[in-house]
């Protein structure tokens, strides 16, 4: 399902090798956080996505970005907390994409964190929306108001 709607929205997609349980569960593990299901499902298709601009990371570009995120002194100075996102992709001008969580569990849709301003902002609903978006939009910075 994934790999069909991304190559209708993305000719020129290139997809890394499906993911096993085990190899995304290492994101749960690193960064104590459940993956959400459509993630996961979209990880077991394709471990990474690349259209251009970072659409989808792969499952060690996950937990990489978010620990840099979540644990340099400096970015806690400059940002608040990046504990309760989880960061999947990026636009290629450091903004960033991904699922946001609240304290029952992962809200529905994707946010884009915009790393000039640090505002939080939803762009879709879910994660074929924010594919959809992308398509749409290009992954740029129309999204700021």
């Amino acid at each position: 399902m994934w790999k069909d709607l991304i190559s209708r929205l993305y000719p020129w997609v290139e997809f890394g090798e499906p993911a096993s349980d085990m190899e995304i569960d290492q994101i749960e593990q690193q960064l104590g956080q459940p993956v959400p299901g459509e993630l996961r499902d979209l990880l077991r298709q394709a471990d990474g996505v690349e259209t251009g601009t970072g659409l989808v990371w792969s499952i060690q570009r996950i937990i990489d970005r978010n620990a840099v995120f979540r644990n340099r002194a400096d970015f806690a100075e400059l940002f608040r907390p990046f504990d309760e996102l989880m960061s999947i992709g990026d636009n290629g001008s450091g903004d960033q994409f991904g699922f946001h969580r609240g304290s029952d569990g992962w809200v529905d849709g994707i946010y884009v964190w915009d790393h000039e301003t640090d505002e939080r902002v939803g762009i879709s609903d879910s994660l074929s929306g924010y594919l959809r978006w992308g398509a749409d939009f290009g992954g740029d910075s129309r999204y700021r108001g």
